[in-house]
């Protein structure tokens, strides 16, 4: 048989192999939500240009270095779908961004404005203990110098992985923590070792190395664009179902 063989396969057998792999039901989803887009963007005059398709299409093939007209034809090949099929689904993504900014883009700031102490973040150290003696031991010792933050992470710390970055958690939000410790930790001063927190996990010793104030960038501007937008979406396509069957 030739490795270049495709055997034709049916719409019929499609779907019923999303059915059957339980995936039949998020497609379905993605189709009504297309649906909704439409609806929404027609309704405000929103409309994409063929300069605009072309343009999201060179990016994306610069993206992915298809450098030729040759290269791109292959891939879309290899992805078994054609030019038209390509730029329809440019078209959609295109759409659908100006419609979240035309819904949402003013709302933004404020949104961010009004839950701005969940975007603060912390450069984090921790050191979690079975021992609530040891880890009241080595607070001590860590407050007299007798041995580094870093050095008693390393040495006592109950998980290997912190055991190897001496204690590095990592850049958190707020959220990231457990509530009794965000509400410590965000209210201390940068390179104070806190003493022991019990929590089900052990006794923690904890660092912050800095404070990172919230700044709206443009990822969490798009970050909160979408979340607004993606909730609208099922809000409305809820509204849609159950009048429907109203």
């Amino acid at each position: 048989m030739s490795n270049s063989y495709q055997p034709d396969i049916e719409p019929d057998e499609i779907t019923s192999f999303l059915k059957k792999d339980l995936q039949l039901k998020a497609i379905y989803q993605k189709i009504l939500y297309q649906k909704v887009i439409n609806q929404a963007a027609q309704e405000r005059g929103l409309t994409v240009t063929p300069e605009e398709i072309q343009s999201e299409a060179n990016r994306l093939r610069y993206e992915k270095r298809l450098e030729k007209a040759t290269d791109t034809l292959a891939w879309l090949a290899s992805e078994m779908i054609s030019v038209e099929d390509w730029e329809a689904g440019i078209c959609d993504r295109i759409l659908a961004k100006k419609l979240a900014e035309c819904l949402f883009a003013k709302e933004v700031e404020k949104v961010f404005a009004q839950n701005r102490l969940d975007f603060d973040q912390i450069l984090l150290y921790q050191i979690v203990l079975s021992d609530g003696k040891l880890a009241q031991e080595l607070f001590y010792q860590i407050e007299d110098g007798e041995i580094s933050f870093y050095e008693a992470a390393h040495l006592y710390d109950v998980d290997e992985r912190r055991r190897q970055q001496c204690g590095y958690e990592g850049k958190l939000f707020r959220w990231n923590l457990k509530p009794e410790l965000a509400a410590v930790v965000f209210n201390t001063k940068a390179g104070e070792v806190i003493s022991p927190l019990k929590t089900e996990q052990g006794h923690h010793l904890l660092m912050v190395e800095a404070f990172i104030p919230a700044q709206l960038t443009p990822q969490r501007y798009q970050d909160i664009l979408d979340r607004m937008f993606n909730e609208w979406l099922v809000s409305e396509l809820n509204y849609v179902l159950h009048s429907k069957t109203a």
